[in-house]
């Protein structure tokens, strides 16, 4: 499905923005004024700041709501949530997680993304698959954690403090050695002036001679837990958690903590929400 732009113009209605956008497919055209849903309202200051990644996201939304409506009345043609005979009753929920997943990465393209549109190009392109797959599997649900469909995360009490802040060298290094393989999600503790939280990373290498492993984002680690770098050894503000249920679920759902308590939650981008659908919980208590 390619999405394109065709006569772009914001209105004001009703307390809410609307896009007017030709939506052109293999098969269908249609050129339509939809209302978009308040979690996806988009003020004026964003939009003239990143037309661009705004005005495609928008139109792979409005894309998508175009292809429920042909789905009322042609099981020929099928779209972004027209997994209904997959989902049984919880069609319900599938659209509404997908929906704040939408709202949610389109914020962070809107805020922080590249302002190469090569990049966000790539970017977006992905982003139908990589939503419908992120909630299938929250719907699905084969965890212990629970779900928050209306903001397409997960949920799970959290604790006082940081789980796994007393790492046990001796323990992370038995679990890695046993476990260290290429694409294992793993548990990354960072912390900061702010406070600390636990990032979900996956591994791309394996050093197993010199017991190291590789995240895709947060770099090179010992199999013990601490962060390292051949010019400078051991260092930094990061550490490899021995992952277990708790230090995961926190992963998951984003929770935080100053030096003195726990914080409201952080955000979990989709490419972490992809990291946990991907998670193996019976490797760990």
């Amino acid at each position: 499905m390619n999405a394109k732009i065709g006569n772009k113009e914001l209105l004001d209605r009703d307390e809410r923005y609307v896009v007017l956008v030709s939506i052109l497919s293999a098969d269908v055209q249609c050129c339509s004024v939809i209302a978009l849903p308040d979690t996806l309202l988009i003020s004026r200051r964003i939009w003239r700041q990143h037309p661009f990644s705004v005005t495609l996201v928008l139109s792979l939304y409005i894309c998508t709501q175009a292809m429920i409506k042909e789905g009322n009345h042609t099981h020929e043609q099928t779209g972004f949530f027209s997994d209904t005979g997959e989902l049984g009753g919880r069609h319900h929920q599938f659209t509404e997680i997908c929906t704040a997943l939408y709202e949610r990465e389109l914020m962070g393209l809107a805020h922080t993304g590249s302002s190469n549109n090569t990049i966000l190009k790539r970017r977006l392109s992905g982003l139908p698959h990589h939503v419908r797959s992120v909630a299938r599997y929250l719907v699905a649900n084969p965890t212990p954690l629970s779900i928050d469909t209306h903001n397409g995360s997960w949920y799970y009490k959290q604790a006082g403090k940081c789980p796994g802040i007393m790492n046990n060298e001796e323990k992370t290094l038995a679990w890695f050695l046993k476990h260290a393989d290429y694409g294992v999600v793993v548990p990354i503790f960072v912390k900061s002036l702010e406070g600390m939280h636990i990032e979900l990373d996956s591994i791309d290498k394996v050093d197993a001679n010199n017991h190291q492993i590789h995240v895709n984002r947060h770099g090179w680690f010992l199999y013990s837990g601490a962060q390292y770098d051949e010019n400078m050894g051991e260092h930094g503000d990061k550490k490899l958690f021995k992952p277990t249920k708790a230090v995961m679920a926190a992963a998951c759902c984003g929770h935080a903590w100053n030096y003195k308590s726990k914080t409201s939650p952080r955000s979990l981008s989709l490419r972490e929400m992809r990291l946990s659908t991907q998670i193996n919980w019976t490797t760990f208590t």
